[in-house]
């Protein structure tokens, strides 16, 4: 219903604050949104210093890094220094939240270009992006209203990073980082990479089985989430083709729609619940629309941010949060003695040591094996 209804700042605001906006609240922080779109001239400046062939991916996370030094006022750590008392500090926190969430969503998509802050927050970002010496140019709607669904469609959360109570800069960044990764936000960028290696229709059985073989690996299918076929992909294959009706038909769009439909009438990708999912059309429309692939992870950040945010404000606003830590389970070796280097010697790919035993003063020479599980006890 968001994707066919919304807006990706609408989402947005229902993400960080709990509730869709009132018309007057809608107003009201998407003009503080839209009124914090300029970048401080040193950010613009370090952008510019990275080399010609940089990841785009690369320049975003040390972008929104380098804004944490601009934004000292943004760091709990500096506040609780200078303000000291909890009153001071709660009032501190609510200021942030409303302030932070308008300054970090605006920034993260601005470009080059000066950004015009009567258009929509995507329109305002394809005019950054495609606008030259045209004066009066405007992104098409459909393009923009494509790029808003897609935005909403990836809206997400980081919570560890935020526990720490970092400042809400750092913590997009490492959450971004964490992104980058074809595993994760990559993913769409390696969905396109996987349907050009394929590059026709008859091709696809022969990969298929090689995916089966697990000599190659199918990107776009499959969601710890969803045990179906994910709903989302259903919105953006139908946004797929109101974009190619704008930007000219995308030929790899055969390609995915014959890898589907092979896939989903095969028992082995049944039998594991394989579909496909968000990222297995995402990455062609952005081709479509003529965002180069290594921008693919960018695009998939900047919705993100919301969500981001989100996590970044319930972590302040808890005052019993703990730091968040991922659940571990030890599968290493049990309990072993330190062997001096000097006892240490390769035998035939099996380690023989002198070695003292942890519990007694009994000496003894035992023989271990790659692993370092004891074989023997001489």
């Amino acid at each position: 219903q968001l994707a066919e209804k919304s807006t990706y700042l609408e989402v947005a605001y229902l993400l960080i604050y709990g509730e869709l906006p009132s018309k007057q609240q809608y107003n009201y922080f998407s003009h503080e949104v839209m009124h914090h779109t300029f970048v401080h001239f040193n950010v613009a400046e370090l952008m510019r210093k990275f080399n010609y062939d940089a990841h785009p991916m690369g320049m975003f996370i040390s972008g929104i890094s380098a804004m944490s030094t601009f934004h000292p006022d943004a760091n709990p750590a500096l506040a609780m220094k200078e303000l000291g008392t909890n009153k001071y500090i709660d009032s501190w926190v609510k200021h942030q939240h409303w302030l932070q969430s308008h300054i970090v969503i605006a920034l993260v998509g601005t470009s080059y270009n000066v950004p015009q802050n009567k258009l929509s927050y995507t329109e305002n970002f394809l005019y950054m992006l495609d606008q030259l010496s045209e004066k009066n140019y405007k992104p098409n709607p459909k393009l923009a209203r494509a790029l808003d669904v897609l935005f909403i469609l990836h809206a997400a959360a980081m919570r560890h990073i935020g526990s720490s109570l970092v400042d809400p800069y750092s913590a997009i960044s490492g959450a971004a980082a964490a992104l980058y990764g074809p595993l994760h936000g990559g993913a769409n960028e390696a969905v396109l990479r996987m349907l050009e290696q394929i590059g026709s229709l008859d091709k696809i059985p022969t990969f298929l089985q090689e995916v089966k073989e697990r000599k190659r690996k199918l990107f776009g299918f499959g969601h710890r989430i969803y045990k179906n076929y994910d709903p989302r992909a259903k919105i953006i294959r139908k946004i797929a083709y109101e974009v190619f009706d704008v930007c000219g038909r995308e030929p790899l769009i055969d390609v995915a729609i014959g890898l589907e439909k092979a896939a989903l009438e095969d028992d082995y990708f049944i039998k594991r619940k394989l579909y496909p999912n968000v990222d297995f059309y995402s990455g062609l429309i952005y081709k479509a629309m003529g965002f180069p692939t290594d921008m693919f992870p960018v695009l998939f950040a900047i919705p993100r941010i919301a969500g981001w945010l989100a996590h970044w404000k319930e972590s302040l606003e808890d005052k019993e949060s703990k730091i968040w830590r991922p659940r571990q389970v030890y599968v290493g070796p049990s309990v072993r003695s330190y062997v001096p280097l000097d006892l240490r010697e390769t035998d035939n790919n099996i380690i023989v040591a002198k070695v003292q035993h942890p519990f007694s003063k009994r000496s003894s020479v035992a023989t271990f094996d790659d692993d370092g599980n004891i074989q023997s006890k001489l």
